[in-house]
């Protein structure tokens, strides 16, 4: 859904001159090395080319982006009234396909060296770190469902140990798959497969913890970013004029100013808007009764409206003193700030990567915008960010996972920290005080 490559920019394409297929001749004298991928035929359904065979290839271009973006956030919507599940479904499908599109372009550069196993061993860290990173999830989530099953509790009992041995399965194999005379470039392919499952992976595995704090937290940063994608193309496509970065010489300065102020009027009302429902806010928890996730709660304080005192500059211009709004709104100025200010680094990355190898887009699958890569691009950082956020700023000591913790202990241990914590509540004073409360 997420930033656009050099093709798809802030920009326009008849108002900056770019160099052909986005590399210089400068560049291309440096890579000669490097072998390039096969570039992937237009999949631009024939309906559409059909109905807009009459417009120049700029105006072709907008409206095909245009209506497959419609799409995508009709699609969307659809999964988020789906429920939690489904979205956590689809976060390991669009990961699964974002790791095979960065595989698939190191296998088209160097398949024609027959280095064994490469695909294969790819595929199976790609298993081993997600087998490591959800066995995480279920036993921090699903805990009283792991202890009430034994099976699910031995294997939570060693599955870091699991985790590692499969790991290590996978590196004496690759250790066996060494070819004399192509050790150097069968390394850079481990490293390869390894710097994609830490950005591909390890941040999608964010997404899923963003989505447990509550449906919020994982619909605003998205929309965000989907929204400063779409704000920066229309202002780039319009007013465009000063380049950006010379990685995607078609992003402008226009289109970057325009995409962080309506990203930031655009996160602020999403974010009035959502605060307000249960079914957003409460964090997404498994109940072990209906042995079904429930999003049901009373909401915080930082999803409860709040007055609040306008500076003095705002009230002689408005004539208000104060102004309700969620805490959360403010919230979403930061995480508005930073999808449209350092989010788009995530597409500058893929850029310079995509140029390295003089590709376009990492794969054909969405016509018009590229492959589900060329969509995500910017979303995993975001994702990053809202992780470390919430751990920094939002979240705090959560009672229901300290209680599953402590009944998981043997009975004398329960009772020594019992008696522990009674003996510190009387010293404070607060036993007697609940005490006479009951009575």
């Amino acid at each position: 859904f997420q930033c656009k490559d050099e093709r798809a920019a802030h920009g326009s394409d008849g108002e900056l001159k770019v160099e052909k297929d986005g590399v210089s001749d400068s560049e291309s004298k440096v890579d000669s090395g490097v072998p390039e991928v096969p570039v992937p035929a237009d999949d631009t359904p024939e309906v559409l080319n059909k109905a807009l065979s009459g417009l120049s290839s700029r105006w072709k271009n907008w409206w095909v982006r245009g209506i497959l973006t419609l799409a995508m956030i009709s699609f969307f919507f659809f999964i988020i009234y789906l429920g939690p599940m489904v979205l956590m479904m689809i976060v390991l499908c669009v990961q699964i396909k974002c790791f095979q599109e960065i595989i698939t372009i190191g296998y088209s550069v160097y398949h024609s060296y027959h280095l064994p196993w490469f695909r294969t061993l790819s595929w199976y860290f790609l298993l081993c770190v997600n087998y490591f990173f959800y066995g995480e999830t279920v036993t921090d989530y699903f805990f009283t469902l792991v202890q009430r099953e034994e099976p699910l509790r031995i294997l939570s009992k060693y599955h870091r140990f699991i985790s590692f041995a499969l790991y290590l399965t996978g590196f004496c194999m690759f250790v066996l798959s060494l070819v004399k005379k192509h050790y150097r470039l069968q390394f850079y392919m481990f490293g390869w497969t390894h710097v994609t499952l830490l950005i591909v992976v390890t941040q999608s595995h964010l997404i899923i913890h963003n989505l447990f704090e509550g449906m919020i937290w994982f619909i605003v940063p998205i929309s965000c970013v989907i929204c400063n994608d779409i704000m920066a193309y229309m202002f780039g496509f319009f007013f465009g004029r000063t380049p950006l970065i010379k990685l995607s010489p078609k992003k402008t300065w226009e289109g970057f100013i325009g995409g962080f102020f309506a990203t930031i009027v655009f996160g602020i009302m999403l974010s009035y808007v959502m605060a307000g429902c249960r079914y957003f806010v409460c964090p997404v928890e498994f109940n072990n009764d209906s042995n079904s996730f429930q999003v049901d709660c009373e909401p915080p304080e930082l999803f409860q409206l709040q007055d609040y005192a306008l500076p003095g500059i705002l009230e002689s211009v408005t004539g208000w003193t104060t102004v309700r709004l969620y805490p959360f709104q403010i919230h979403s100025i930061a995480l508005s700030s930073f999808a449209s200010i350092v989010g788009p680094f995530g597409g500058f990355f893929a850029s310079g990567f995509k140029r390295a190898f003089k590709i376009k887009d990492f794969a054909n699958t969405i016509p018009g915008h590229g492959g589900i890569m060329d969509r995500f691009d910017c979303q995993y950082l975001m994702a990053t960010f809202v992780n470390v956020y919430i751990a920094s700023f939002i979240r705090g000591p959560n009672p229901s996972k300290v209680i599953q913790q402590l009944l998981a202990l043997r009975v004398d241990q329960q009772l020594h920290i019992f008696n522990s914590l009674k003996a510190h509540l009387t010293e404070k004073g607060l036993l007697p005080a609940l005490e006479e409360a009951t009575a």
